[in-house]
Order: structure tokens, then sequence, then C-alpha cells
């Protein structure tokens, strides 16, 4: 963690004379940040009264405001009460290029929970830890995360308020709340030490200022910033260039050895296949609205082959659902607005509201399949990504949401048949294209890292489901049997 900067009170004179060249300083920041491949996340947190607002403000006039944004983060909407508690700071994530100024953080809707209790500690304390894993995700994805503390003594601390409160201008921004926080002084200090060390990351430490001194203050704040920026810049003005592997030799051959066990042929009719389609999908239907009456959100994953039947299992999904509460969220090349964001970025804003359902067709496990394989990222990248993964759906899960996960199984023999019936049916012909004959000449490569995901990413509140797919109707009804059994169990967990 950085020392606080202790400097004297600076004369009018001395800062209004050090002020032109730091702003044009900050001017030429922006210029040089635009094709940089990275954003800028500038937390400006802090003692009570410390000025954050102030600091805040002082910045926006300095910088360009065509190149930054202000956010802060007020009590949670109903919105973002029915998501994930990090639902609403990924989502305010400025892209590559851009720079997010952030008044109090994420930090600083920990602190507005004024823990006091052991067990209120220990909620703090994990959310402490999960912040600290954000930002090790933004900062290991390239990110620039500049966190600033301002410090200010209770002398000052009571100084201020009173100076606040004797302006008719300012005395608004005093409230009952800042002298409680105020007597209360030395507990506070104590929680604001506790999370800046649970939360002090060596790519996103924590720089403490001091804030009795306002012009001191301000200067001390961006030159932290462009000393940063210049640093990090360096570093990362050429990342280096992912490599497509020669081979893809397996992780944890147990996920491998799972594909290749599993038996794909499977006999079922087709009155038999609608008599019992029509009562899973009645069961499904009642399970999803048990679960929307509970506030219980849904997320389907569907990965699998190409030709391996996801789009004819989501479409008798979503037969049984109401369309007015689900959403099927087609995964392909990531555009170019979500290139310019961390890789989780795309899914985490896709994510339902309570008791909605979302269905991702193709997901964030694209990391670890086609990106692995084609090179889009580098080995460090893919291979941090399978806990990255894990984390996120723990997120999903602890906050409510049922994770279904679906790796749906075909042999070559049955894709390449279905291949050549896409190619002579005219309308199934859009459905094949180049990409997928390149594919299928990797299907070792895939299986491979298929095995690895299925190896190290099932876990009891997020399992894998594979299911044989030769037999469409016998796929489709796997599906809808494996969803309705755990949901049903998910439901009676509550």
């Amino acid at each position: 963690m950085a020392k606080a900067k202790t400097n004297r009170r600076m004369t009018k004179r001395d800062y209004e004379a050090r002020v032109p060249a730091v702003r044009e300083a900050l001017i030429q920041l922006q210029i040089a940040l635009q094709p940089a491949p990275f954003p800028v996340l500038l937390v400006i947190a802090g003692d009570d009264a410390s000025g954050k607002g102030d600091v805040v403000n002082v910045l926006n006039g300095w910088l360009d405001p065509r190149g930054v944004e202000t956010l802060a983060f007020h009590d949670p909407s109903d919105e973002e009460r029915d998501r994930p508690p990090m639902w609403r700071y990924w989502r305010s994530l400025p892209p590559r290029g851009r720079m997010a100024i952030y008044a109090g953080g994420w930090h600083g809707d920990a602190l507005a929970a004024d823990p006091r209790s052991p067990r209120e500690l220990a909620r703090f304390d994990a959310t402490l830890a999960r912040l600290a894993h954000f930002e090790g995700l933004l900062t290991e994805g390239g990110a620039l995360v500049v966190k600033i503390w301002l410090r200010l003594s209770q002398s000052a601390q009571g100084d201020r308020l009173h100076e606040l409160e004797a302006d008719p201008d300012t005395a608004w921004r005093v409230s009952p709340d800042d002298w409680k926080f105020h007597r209360d002084y030395e507990r506070r200090v104590r929680l604001a030490t506790r999370l800046r060390r649970a939360t002090e990351l060596a790519a996103a430490p924590w720089h403490v200022v001091e804030a009795a001194d306002p012009r001191a203050r301000n200067l001390a704040i961006a030159e932290t910033l462009l000393a940063r920026f210049q640093k990090h810049l360096r570093a990362h003005a050429t990342p280096p260039a992912p490599k497509k592997p020669r081979r893809i030799t397996p992780l944890r051959a147990t996920g491998l050895r799972r594909l290749k066990a599993l038996p794909l042929h499977h006999a079922l009719s087709e009155s038999d296949y609608e008599a019992k389609r029509d009562k899973w999908l009645g069961r499904l239907n009642r399970a999803v609205r048990d679960a929307t009456q509970r506030g219980r959100s849904i997320v389907w994953v569907f990965e699998g082959w190409d030709a391996a039947g996801k789009g004819g299992a989501i479409r008798r999904l979503t037969s049984a659902i109401d369309a007015r509460d689900c959403r099927v969220i087609p995964i392909a090349k990531p555009t170019d607005e979500e290139k310019s964001h961390h890789y989780l970025w795309r899914f985490w804003r896709h994510l339902p509201r309570a008791g909605r359902v979302t269905i991702y067709d193709r997901s964030w496990y694209g990391r670890v399949l086609v990106e692995r394989i084609e090179g889009f990222c580098r080995a460090d990248e893919w291979r941090r990504a399978f806990e990255e993964l894990n984390d996120f759906e723990a997120q999903l899960t602890a906050h409510g949401i049922i994770v279904l996960k679906f790796w749906l199984h075909i042999s070559p023999a049955e894709q390449l048949r279905r291949f050549r019936e896409r190619e002579v049916t005219a309308y199934k012909r859009h459905k094949i294209n180049a990409e997928d004959w390149r594919n299928r000449r990797q299907w070792a490569a895939y299986e491979v890292a298929a095995g690895d995901m299925l190896a190290l990413t099932d876990r009891p509140k997020a399992p894998w489901h594979l299911v044989p797919a030769d037999n469409k109707r016998f796929a489709r009804l796997e599906i809808l049997r494996a969803s309705c059994r755990q949901i049903a169990a998910a439901l009676e967990k509550d």
C-alpha cells in the first residue's frame, strides 16, 4: 500500500502556477489512451467528508469530458437488486481507450453497510474478497486500476463539517449521519484500514493521499494518475500476441474419458417421444412458474458440437416458458464493443432479473474452447479462465440463480451426416458454412478442450449434464428431464 503523501499547505499562487502543466499532461494522457489496449479506472474513495466529490469535480474540469465518464453508486435499484451484487459494477466498466472516474467506487458500497456485529463483519470480509477478485480480473485483463484513498484526521474532519454547515450553499451536504460517523471516527478508520488491506493488490495498490489541504490533494492525485498511466502504457503498449497452439493436450484426462465413454446411440420412436415430451414440457412449465413465483431466475447454458441440436433443444424449452419471461442470447463472434471490454462483460450484462430466464446458445465457455484452440487468447488467459468461470457461476448460484449447463455430444459420423443433410436441404443450407467444416477437421482438439472444460468446471451447484445427442429426440427429452429435476432440487432447498 502506497504511503500517504504528506504535503505542506500549498499557497494559491503555487497551486495556480502548477495547474496548467498538470492539465496539459492529463489531456495528453487521454490522447495517448485512445489507441491503448486497456481502459483506465480511477477510484476516488476516502474517509467521510474528505472531499471525494470535490476531487471528482476538479478532475472533470481538468479532463476532456468526451473521453471520461463519472460514475457513483447509490442505493441499489430494483433492477440491480434482482441480480448478483457485482452486476452493476460489471455493466459500468469503460471500454479500452476510455477512462471512468468512480466516486467512492464499489468500496463505498461496502463501507455503507457499516458492519458492527461478528456476523456483519464476516459478511463485510466476504464482500471485500469479492471486490479484490473483481479488481484482479480487471487488472489481469489489462485494465489500469488506480485507487486513491483520501485520508482526513478527526479534527480536520470536524473542521470540514463545520465549514460546510456554516455556508448556506453547502449546508445540505452535511447530514446527521456525517456527525454520527465523526463521533465514531476511530471505528470507521479501522473499517477503512480493514478494507484497504483486503483489497490491496500488486497491480491495483491503494494510494493514500492526505486530504486536509485541497490544493495539495488535487495535485497529488493527478500526479499519481499520470505516473501510474505512464508506467502502465510502457508495459501494455504492445501486448503479446496470442499464438495458435500446435497441439492440444489434456489438462485432466478424466473429462476426455467421460466423453469417450458416453454411449451415443439410443433408440426412441417418434410416438414414444411425443408422449413423453408433452409430460416433461408440462413439468418444466410448472417448475419454471414455481421458480418465477419465488423470485428465482434460471440460466441455461448450451454447448456442444456443431449440428449437435442445440437450436432444436432450445426451441423445445422455450415452448414451455412464458415468452415474456425468457430471453435467448446467441453467442457468436464478439462485436467491436464486446472486444473492447473484459471477456466476461458481455455475459454479465445479459443476466436475467429475479424470476426471469436467460438461455445462452453457446456461452462464456468459448474462452476455453474455440479461443483456446484457435489461439484467440494467450495460454495464460485460457488457463486461468477455468477458475474465473467457476467463480462467475458461484456468484450466480450464491444469488439464487439456478444454472443448468448442457453439453450435447454426437459422433463424428452423425455430425457428417447432418452436415451433408444441411447442404442438400434448402431450408437448412444457411446452417452450414466453411467454418463448420474447418472446425470438424479439428475434432480431436475440440474433444480434448471439451474434456478439460467438463473436468475443471463441473461443480455441485452448477453441474454439467452430458447429453448423448446422436438421436435428437432422445437428447431433447434428456434435457427436459434433467432441467426439471435440477430446478426442483434447487427449489426444495428454499
